[in-house]
């Protein structure tokens, strides 16, 4: 079985990150959602959600992947050291590394990111110096994944699951979740 890592900061946005561990979930990827401090952490949006760990009771070597939701909360994960060193460790180990919104900002401050094709929040744009950045809805250059923001979610999660090397599941999720009716009537 998969297992995801997804950090919650106070002020994270909350549909980038329920929408990646709901259908991941739903592919039976086991999601740790972990708080930075505390069992509850409150969204952007005043929702209180209950994370399954803290921080300082990660042992990384047990996942495949980390996600970090966007959001307000994104300078919470910034300017925590050991984010920042999990960031490093899963990008340096060749685990997937991930990040959705305002979030690419922890992987250019975790200094990984020179070179790479990225996006993300149009704002976040200046922050990621030594990119190549690219204004596609989600971008996968070798271990990194990266979205543009709350309505990427979906495609955000579906390429995670790909990456993971479940297509199958993604492609069955796609369809289940009503997705591809969804693609066939965007105007």
């Amino acid at each position: 079985m998969k297992r995801v890592l997804l950090l919650l900061a106070e002020d994270f946005e909350e549909i980038e990150a329920l929408t990646v561990v709901d259908v991941l979930r739903r592919a039976e990827v086991q999601v740790d959602m972990c708080a930075l401090k505390g069992e509850y952490v409150k969204g952007s949006h005043g929702i209180e959600v209950k994370s399954d760990m803290k921080l300082d009771d990660v042992d990384d070597r047990n996942y495949d992947a980390i996600v970090l939701p966007g959001g307000p909360g994104t300078e919470n994960l910034r300017n925590n050291v050991r984010v920042l060193q999990l960031v490093k460790d899963f990008y340096m180990s060749g685990r997937l590394t991930t990040a959705i919104c305002a979030a690419p900002r922890v992987l250019a401050e975790a200094g990984i990111v020179n070179g790479h094709n990225l996006t993300s929040y149009p704002g976040v744009k200046d922050y990621l110096n030594n990119c190549i950045y690219k204004e596609d809805m989600v971008v996968s250059d070798h271990n990194l994944l990266t979205s543009r923001g709350p309505a990427t979610a979906l495609p955000f999660s579906y390429a995670l699951l790909e990456a993971l090397g479940l297509q199958e599941e993604a492609l069955s999720l796609k369809e289940g979740m009503m997705y591809n009716l969804f693609l066939s009537n965007v105007k």
